[in-house]
């Protein structure tokens, strides 16, 4: 008898983990005592601070703030940066021997994200300093220096307000890049079939902005103006309909959603329908004509006539609205103050500051106003002993301009974080347009003017640009990290640490553009880039600071508009922002928000309605990708069109068989470039634009109702 034991099969192999996925009240508000636990929870432990998350995200931080820096003084905007970063993330992840986390990755968005929003901060205004050849009062530790405190200051005052925009306001903002960034995130840790429709979707949403923006195979912007019939409304009557046709913007509306797109939607219509139709008739009334060296009123297009005039309407909306905006946030100012002073006294008595779960702590309060203190000490030393010394009255002055940025980076630092959860779009130009009046009608009055009025008028208005750019991305960034798990102090530290990367790259971009190209033309630089923010930058402070004047009653009649929208219980930013914005922008918005509308509504059983409508977010963070990374990809290419092709072709001097085929290949790429502009430039490639647009609208729509 052999009572040996027969070996068995092998034991299976233990289940793969699941797929960690977004929980079920992520993007809808919380009914009484829910509470929404992150996809990573406060008690795991998972590397989130590593050496690959903190050099791969400061090597994205130099790479795009030179990118960026240089789109934003060549086309007068910014590029997208934090998603490109996202998915580079993620690409680099998949190469690595260990697969990063997801709060790993946001780490690493942290970093690279300062790119994008020093820029916004620092190239707005600073090159302004150039254009009124104020650069000897000036240098490189100073014209970086200023968009780095600007940045740190962004930091420190959003803290206190992290946890209302984040967790209060929980499903009440749309927060559109910060969805489709986490979308990003998700589904390059889940993957499954989720990856593939995000993957697909950005592939069109590429192929779509590659074909459009980028090949000039239709026009970018559909407008009536090249329509017959209506060409003739345009030219006399000045009412002109424009829709941009990139597939970023329509995945941009279906996150905002009906209710803020149709608000921003009517301040557009207000100021291109109405507004700009209004002033060739009215403009001789109001005590003001046309700047120097322009036509008259009657003559001008509807462009000039939104840029020139109706959209300071919009700034003075903003500026009401963002008050406005403040007054009733002042219960939840005195929360965060009242926070601020019960964490402080705490410490002082000896408790602990950090007690709070993981996911909950933020940089200390003591440390936060200590970086507050020190840079206004910094501030006011700069100004009172390097740019004003000797000056009367200097100690009151430099004392008042560092209170003049401190006080409005901090107020205005809720209204930009406001505005990025609503449309992900802050208008940090106007509201810096608005600071630089102000402290230039203030300093002028105290006998600050000249050539030291300037530049202290134009760093205060980098360091609040700045602040205000921060503020902006960083609301976004604190979403993302609360629905993923990540740690609030670790993201407040990465982009305080990258912000210093990005603030050396871009001044460093800045002055050696300046030295090349310059910002105005003159003798020296005859064909300069067009700055567009820095050049009106630099004619408000010139105007008020050489005895000029601002348009106040166009500021008054915006003021008053956001005021008499209010009463009506709209919310007056989101429709300050349409007065503001071009419509070519917030056309599309509010045509991707009703097909959302469309789709939430596209079956009577509410799972499958939800089911629908998430697919349909996953298809709008996919679009949203895949435009801007052709968006990053057609700046480097217009860099390199711009630098080594003109290098090549000095280089390559046209003689023998070389010359020839570069003569070839200049003949073939400017007759690709002319059928290009042919199809761009005419009804047909306008039509088409259109046409392809509604056709994307639609693929939306009805991809959206395959989920089940």
């Amino acid at each position: 008898m052999n009572d040996s034991i027969e070996p068995g099969p092998p034991p299976p192999d233990p289940p793969p983990p699941p797929a960690r996925e977004l929980p079920g009240n992520a993007h809808r508000e919380l009914a009484p005592g829910e509470r929404y636990v992150p996809v990573i929870g406060a008690s795991e432990r998972v590397p989130e601070v590593t050496f690959r998350s903190v050099t791969f995200g400061l090597f994205m931080s130099f790479l795009f703030s030179g990118a960026a820096a240089y789109i934003a003084l060549k086309l007068g905007q910014g590029i997208e940066t934090a998603i490109p970063i996202a998915i580079l993330a993620i690409g680099w992840s998949a190469m690595a021997r260990r697969k990063s986390t997801l709060v790993e990755n946001v780490n690493v968005l942290a970093f690279g994200a300062t790119s994008g929003i020093v820029v916004g901060g620092s190239i707005f205004v600073m090159p302004a300093i150039y254009i009124l050849h104020l650069e000897g009062h000036s240098s490189f530790f100073q014209l970086a220096v200023v968009p780095l405190l600007g940045a740190i200051l962004g930091v420190l005052f959003l803290i206190p307000f992290r946890r209302y925009f984040v967790a209060e306001m929980h499903g009440k903002l749309p927060f559109p890049e910060g969805t489709a960034t986490t979308e990003v995130l998700m589904t390059g840790e889940a993957g499954g079939a989720q990856a593939r429709t995000l993957l697909y979707s950005m592939g069109i949403g590429a192929a779509f902005d590659f074909a459009g923006p980028a090949m000039r195979a239709w026009r970018e912007e559909f407008t009536t103006a090249l329509v017959p019939v209506l060409d003739k409304v345009a030219d006399k009557a000045k009412l002109v309909f424009t829709l941009n046709t990139t597939a970023a913007v329509l995945g941009l509306g279906y996150l905002i959603g009906v209710r803020y797109a149709a608000y921003i939607m009517a301040g557009s219509v207000l100021s291109f329908l109405v507004l700009v139709p209004l002033f060739p008739y009215v403009g001789g009334y109001l005590g003001f004509g046309p700047p120097e060296g322009t036509a008259a009123l009657a003559d001008l297009d509807h462009e000039t006539l939104f840029y020139d005039y109706v959209r300071y309407i919009g700034i003075g909306g903003i500026f009401a609205a963002g008050i406005i905006s403040i007054v009733r946030m002042s219960g939840v100012i005195r929360t965060a103050l009242g926070q601020v002073l019960a964490q402080v006294r705490r410490i002082g008595a000896g408790g602990g500051g950090g007690d709070a779960i993981r996911t909950e702590r933020d940089v200390t309060m003591p440390w936060v106003l200590a970086g507050i203190a020190a840079i206004a000490i910094f501030l006011f030393l700069y100004f009172r002993f390097s740019l004003l010394p000797g000056f009367g009255g200097a100690t009151w002055l430099s004392a008042l301009a560092v209170l003049i940025a401190l006080l409005v980076s901090f107020l205005f630092a809720a209204v930009s974080s406001w505005a990025v959860a609503m449309i992900s779009v802050t208008p940090i130009s106007g509201m810096t347009l608005t600071t630089l009046i102000i402290s230039s009608f203030l300093l002028v009055n105290l006998g600050l003017t000249g050539e030291a009025g300037m530049v202290a008028t134009l760093l205060i208005g980098g360091v609040v640009c700045t602040a205000l750019s921060m503020t902006g991305s960083l609301v976004t960034q604190f979403k993302v990290g609360y629905w993923l798990g990540s740690t609030p102090r670790t993201i407040q530290w990465s982009n305080i640490l990258g912000s210093i990367v990005a603030a050396i790259t871009t001044t460093a971009v800045m002055v050696l553009l300046a030295h090349v190209y310059g910002f105005k033309a003159d003798a020296a630089h005859p064909d300069p880039l067009p700055a567009p923010q820095p050049n009106a930058m630099a004619d408000v402070v010139k105007g008020i600071m050489g005895g000029g004047d601002a348009p106040w009653a166009l500021y008054v009649v915006g003021a008053t508009l956001a005021i008499v929208v209010e009463l009506l219980g709209v919310s007056g930013l989101a429709f300050a922002l349409g007065m503001y914005l071009p419509m070519s922008l917030n056309s599309p918005i509010l045509l991707g928000a009703i097909v959302a509308w469309l789709v939430q509504r596209s079956s009577r059983d509410p799972a499958v309605s939800k089911a629908r409508n998430d697919r349909g977010i996953l298809i709008a963070s996919g679009l949203i990708a895949g435009g801007a990374l052709i968006g990053v990809a057609a700046a480097m290419v217009r860099f390199w069109e711009d630098t080594a092709v003109s290098a090549a072709t000095a280089t390559l001097a046209p003689s023998g068989f070389l010359g020839t085929l570069q003569t070839g290949a200049r003949d073939l790429y400017f007759g690709v470039g002319g059928l290009r502009d042919f199809a761009n430039d005419g009804a047909a490639g306008n039509w088409l634009g259109l046409g392809v647009f509604l056709a994307l609208c639609v693929y939306l729509y009805l991809d959206a109702r395959r989920a089940r």
